[in-house]
């Protein structure tokens, strides 16, 4: 089921994304460059079920590998060490990231062939969209 996200996705729009970072508590010099760039998202899967999520931009990239259910620990792009776990709900994609007592939700759907990211932080909600690069 997770083979519906493989590829690589450009970014289209980003909404309420700076105060989904300000929830997180990324500083301002951060958020500023984070709403500038325009990243790309590289998602694969290999044979042993091993999951691939790549995010580059020219500001950073970060790079996680994982199996479905199986906490890891993940260094964020706003450089957050967390515990994180990607489950898949009725064909979504769920990402739960843990530190300091905190944690954050990115829920990845696919819609009209493009890939919806809803990121939450309590009561804050940024969607971002991405197209397939041909």
């Amino acid at each position: 089921m997770v083979e519906i996200f493989v590829g690589k996705w450009k970014i289209e729009t980003s909404e309420n994304f700076d105060d989904y970072m300000k929830a997180l508590g990324v500083g301002l010099a951060t958020r500023q460059m984070g709403n500038m760039v325009k990243p790309s998202f590289h998602f694969a899967v290999d044979d042993q079920g091993v999951i691939c999520m790549k995010t580059q931009s020219t500001l950073k990239s970060t790079e996680v590998k994982f199996k479905l259910g199986e906490e890891f620990d993940e260094t964020t792009a706003d450089d957050r060490k967390t515990k994180t776990v990607v489950t898949l709900e009725n064909g979504k994609l769920i990402q739960t990231q843990t530190w300091d007592g905190k944690q954050t939700t990115i829920e990845r759907t696919l819609q009209d062939g493009k890939l919806m990211v809803k990121c939450v932080m309590d009561d804050v909600v940024a969607t971002r969209t991405y197209v397939k690069e041909a």
